[in-house]
């Protein structure tokens, strides 16, 4: 039987993993549990029909990153039936944002087939029982996070209002929304689950779930066909590897941008001399991300071969040309390792949510297609099949005697956030709660001008940039979750204290 390290995003999900666990499940089948359970049981933040990226690291094995992102739907679909069914809106949410909403929002989801694909060829555990903890929970009813609450309370009309088994679900009979604590019931949500786990993913993708979900798209205008579904794989890629002090990081490679911009992060900083965060290393701090996220906007964003351009990034940054220029939105996370030296790293997400849950399914689907500040073709996103952008990057690091995994959610504040961790980590030699917790910068290139956001505590520089200090740690640095073992130290395991979070830790039992 596995011992597991788990840090998630709630306690009833590190007890789904410590459930498997306790079947014979390995760190990649409880990765999967616990990220199934939070995926299905944080209505507004994610959803099952969205899409995932999977780093998994087995102990004397090469690293691999399974992309189940979302795709651009339309197979088979005539121009004049394509890019219908959206609508925009303005949510006050974040400072303000607008997105596309409904049925032509909806890429092809990626998740289920990105999971099923990890517990085939790394799992141990019957794949059953990787969704009785999810399916419980649904039947049973969950309570509603406050990260959920505070979403639904900008989303959850306009939005989460669209479907009829969708509001009802986090709507009162009177109308009003749920309230933090409350218990939520998903109509039809764990009979959905059930088939699945009986039946395969197949059933989302070829079978009466699958008509469903392409008939309401169509239906409402939307693009995704039963030929989407039908020949969507989750594709195993080589992850980018990069060094950081005496570790060696696997992130998420191209075409998703997130592992690309990381590593340009880090190798900016590698050669930091120092053993805190002052006024002069935050500097470089600050100058790096501003430099890695002003490249992504120009140049990986809208580019035609992202593999070639996230190659530049990284090697301008290797050779120290990134800095010379400076001279004045919704995830979910698991971290899971074991005691034989695996590591799994799942980051999913189902954007702002389009709002449409088909009938009958309890299914709520993405809106990855109208998240118009990362995919900015907006609904002439590229050919039928072509994945869409992604921040996400879930981690799985490494050294003598050690593992690592790690990863967070947070919009465009994933990479940061991982950034800051890592530094404060395996180059200041932080304890892992520590280093998770201290304050963070971010430089935030999303509006109309650059500016500097930061938590209070910090020895921060003069910049040439608008500076925002929020009172206290805040959910919108990120939520990074991290799980280590080491051959000498056993476990450590640690959640992001600027959102709700469950851990596991064996060694604490």
């Amino acid at each position: 039987m596995s011992k597991v390290a788990v840090a998630t995003t709630s306690q009833l999900a590190a007890d789904a993993a410590r459930e498997v666990a306790d079947v014979g499940g390995n760190a990649v089948d409880c990765a999967l549990a616990a990220a199934l359970l939070t995926i299905n049981t944080e209505p507004g933040v994610c959803a099952l029909g969205g899409s995932a990226f999977i780093t998994i690291w087995s102990d004397g094995a090469d690293p691999v990153t399974v992309d189940g992102n979302v795709a651009v739907p339309g197979k088979g679909l005539p121009d004049s039936e394509r890019k219908h069914g959206a609508v925009e809106i303005t949510l006050a949410y974040g400072g303000g944002l607008t997105t596309l909403v409904g049925p032509g929002s909806v890429s092809v989801p990626g998740t289920l087939a990105a999971m099923e694909d990890a517990w085939q060829n790394y799992g141990s555990a019957p794949w059953r029982a990787i969704f009785e903890p999810t399916i419980r929970a649904c039947r049973e009813g969950f309570p509603l996070s406050a990260a959920c609450k505070y979403y639904l309370g900008y989303s959850g009309d306009i939005i989460f209002g669209r479907s009829a088994d969708g509001h009802k679900a986090l709507h009162r009979e009177d109308g009003s929304l749920l309230d933090a604590g409350d218990t939520v019931h998903v109509p039809h949500l764990a009979d959905t689950l059930d088939a699945i786990a009986n039946e395969g993913a197949q059933l989302f993708y070829e079978g009466e779930i699958a008509q469903a979900l392409s008939a309401h798209c169509r239906d409402g205008g939307g693009m995704l066909t039963l030929e989407d579904l039908s020949t969507y794989r989750a594709v195993e890629r080589k992850p980018l590897l990069t060094n950081i002090g005496d570790w060696q990081l696997a992130s998420n490679p191209p075409p998703a941008v997130g592992g690309s911009v990381l590593a340009a992060m880090l190798l900016a900083c590698a050669d930091l001399r120092t053993d805190r965060w002052d006024s002069r290393s935050l500097s470089r701090l600050i100058a790096s991300q501003r430099a890695c996220l002003d490249f992504r906007q120009r140049n990986l964003d809208l580019a035609e071969d992202v593999g070639a351009e996230a190659a530049r990034l990284v090697e301008a940054a290797r050779t120290g040309k990134l800095l010379s220029r400076w001279t004045s939105a919704s995830t979910v996370h698991t971290s899971v390792v074991d005691d034989s030296g695996n590591g799994c790293a799942i980051t999913a997400s189902s954007g702002y949510g389009s709002g449409e849950m088909p009938a009958g399914t309890g299914l709520w689907l993405n809106n990855c297609l109208g998240e118009i500040e990362l995919n900015r073709r907006g609904l002439d996103a590229g050919p039928p099949g072509a994945r869409l952008p992604s921040n996400m990057t879930p981690a799985v690091a490494r050294r003598d005697g050690a593992v690592l995994a790690v990863g967070s959610p947070g919009a465009d504040r994933i990479t940061t956030a991982m950034q800051q961790f890592l530094i404060n980590y395996m180059l200041l030699g932080m304890p892992l709660a520590d280093a998770i917790a201290h304050p963070r910068v971010h430089v935030d290139t999303s509006g109309d001008e650059v500016q500097l956001k930061a938590e209070p505590g910090l020895d921060l520089p003069e910049v040439d940039l608008p500076v925002t200090v929020f009172p206290g740690l805040v959910m919108y640095f990120g939520g990074v979750g991290a799980a280590v073992f080491d051959d000498n130290d056993g476990f450590a395991v640690a959640a992001d204290p600027r959102r709700e979070g469950g851990v596991f830790n064996p060694d604490a039992s």
